[in-house]
């Protein structure tokens, strides 16, 4: 198997059809609700549009929620709400729809696929479909020691890419995206960091499961030693993933680059999606326009990753939980714009009065 090049999307990934969203602009423009009254759900339908090639656009039918699961090494230093190796928990949760998006899920008819890239637990205690991609068992401590070697980051990436294609395959038309991870927003703040060229006090947060003001500062501490670490490889994507990254992650960054690909378009939830697509704009420029930013996670890293590649929130309620609820809570924003677009009627062109005798 020949080594994976990320920068080769590059040349792979287009982007979405600018004819066709023109025509969707156009055509909005004679719809008998007023331009500008529907807000940004007008250029939503219209991103849509230019995503599914089609004008009108296709009603959402076929949504679906990834969840990527890992646990991280650097956990052991208390720089997270919840001890290390607890990803199980957080998967198990979602499994037994116990878990706050599990529930939304459910609800809205949204199906929940978990993928076990990195969870510290015998694989004997999850399903078979959820463990069966699984890279390894947790990712090493970022402070000190690389988080996969070379050939596991690229297992996970190809892990992620897998994942992307059976979904684009099964018939999926849009993926909810999150994380099921401890310790996953330290390793999320130093990538994000090392590419936008931050100190670690500006992009840590204290994550989803609140942490206070001594972890926090363990967790600047353990960002910033995972930056020095990660500095002399930003030019390899791959080499970035393997040394400050997580197996979770790197599956993260292959499935948004195949998703792009795939012409999937793709609802980010939190920080841990917002690092693992900025790594994926690093390796392909187009990519971006095939995601949303589903919500505001509270994470000074987010903000500074969504702003690097332009990307606005479509939510801010204050949603800190993770996993992909805040991203699905986004979700009917975006199913009301396909209706509206499609659904609303055009103006009825102006009768022409006959020309006098």
């Amino acid at each position: 198997m020949s080594r994976l090049n990320l920068d080769d999307f590059s040349d792979l990934i287009e982007r979405p059809d600018s004819g066709t969203r023109r025509d969707a602009e156009e055509r909005r423009e004679r719809l008998t609700v007023p331009p500008g009254a529907l807000g940004r759900l007008d250029e939503l339908g219209e991103w849509l549009s230019a995503a599914q090639g089609a004008v009108p656009v296709r009603p959402v039918e076929r949504p679906r929620v990834v969840l990527f699961a890992g646990d991280h090494g650097v956990a052991e230093l208390g720089v997270s709400g919840r001890p290390a190796g607890g990803a199980y928990a957080l998967v198990r949760d979602v499994l037994d729809g116990a878990s706050p998006v599990a529930v939304l899920a459910r609800r809205t008819g949204v199906p929940v696929r978990v993928v076990d890239a990195g969870v510290d637990c015998d694989p004997e205690l999850l399903p078979a479909e959820v463990v069966r991609h699984r890279v390894r068992r947790g990712s090493g401590r970022i402070d000190v020691e690389d988080a996969l070697t070379a050939e596991e980051a690229e297992a996970a990436v190809r892990l992620g890419m897998a994942v992307a294609d059976e979904e684009a395959d099964s018939g999926t038309d849009l993926v909810v995206l999150g994380d099921l991870s401890v310790g996953g927003t330290t390793p999320a703040a130093t990538l994000i960091a090392a590419l936008c060229g931050t100190d670690a006090s500006v992009v840590t947060g204290r994550g989803g499961a609140g942490i206070d003001d001594l972890a926090w500062m363990r967790k600047c501490a353990a960002v910033r030693d995972a930056l020095r670490r990660a500095r002399p490889v930003l030019g390899d994507q791959l080499e970035l993933l393997a040394a400050v990254g997580g197996a979770d992650l790197a599956a993260t960054t292959g499935f948004l680059l195949q998703s792009a690909v795939r012409r999937m378009p793709v609802v980010l939830d939190g920080v841990v999606s917002a690092a693992c697509a900025l790594v994926a704009q690093r390796a392909a420029f187009r990519a971006p326009d095939w995601w949303l930013a589903g919500h505001v996670s509270g994470e000074p890293a987010q903000s500074k990753a969504l702003d690097r590649m332009a990307l606005n929130p479509l939510l801010d309620h204050g949603v800190t939980v993770g996993e992909g609820t805040g991203a699905l809570l986004a979700l009917p924003l975006v199913r009301a714009a396909a209706a509206f677009a499609a659904d609303l009627p055009e103006r009825k062109a102006p009768e022409e009065t006959p020309p006098e005798d």
